[in-house]
């Protein structure tokens, strides 16, 4: 899988070298260009893992980035108005994470979105202690957090 990306990338600068063209734009083009072009040609390797990561990889980062943008909506919608509705509460969330790396990526991701902070991790290493600052249904929230963001983030990495 290493071997598909790096050599995705040196497609991609190859790209940027003969388009003359130091734009990001023509490097995501040329990193996409790249991408279909050693799919077609590798399509009866027995390793594909890569070409089902990328596109779902890509699918996270925009679902991040949605989910990102609303939240910081209704902080800033909170903060602009004379009346609250935030709802602080702590969540003790048990995750399906296992290595380290997973559980500290989630844990960024969680953390990154605002009205969200982890405040600890168990000794165990299988729950998270998640202060939340909108937080009217704990059930609807932990689901929304297993099903939306921590089961595409767990298929990315394994």
């Amino acid at each position: 899988m290493i071997k598909q990306f790096l050599m995705n990338l040196l497609l991609s600068f190859i790209w940027v070298a003969l388009t003359g063209s130091m734009y990001y734009t023509n490097f995501l083009f040329g990193f996409l260009l790249g991408f279909f072009t050693l799919w077609i040609m590798n399509r009866n390797e027995a390793d594909q893992r890569y070409y089902y990561r990328v596109p779902k990889t890509i699918s996270f980062i925009f679902f991040f980035l949605y989910e990102m943008i609303i939240a910081n909506l209704q902080v800033a919608y909170d903060v602009i108005t004379p009346k609250y509705f935030f709802k602080p509460g702590i969540v003790q969330y048990p995750m399906d994470a296992q290595s380290d790396f997973e559980i500290n990526l989630l844990s960024t991701i969680i953390s990154l979105t605002p009205g969200t902070l982890i405040l600890d991790i168990s000794e165990d290493k299988k729950t998270l202690y998640i202060h939340v600052m909108y937080l009217h249904d704990k059930q609807k929230f932990m689901t929304q957090l297993k099903n939306r963001v921590e089961r595409k983030l767990l298929e990315i990495l394994r």
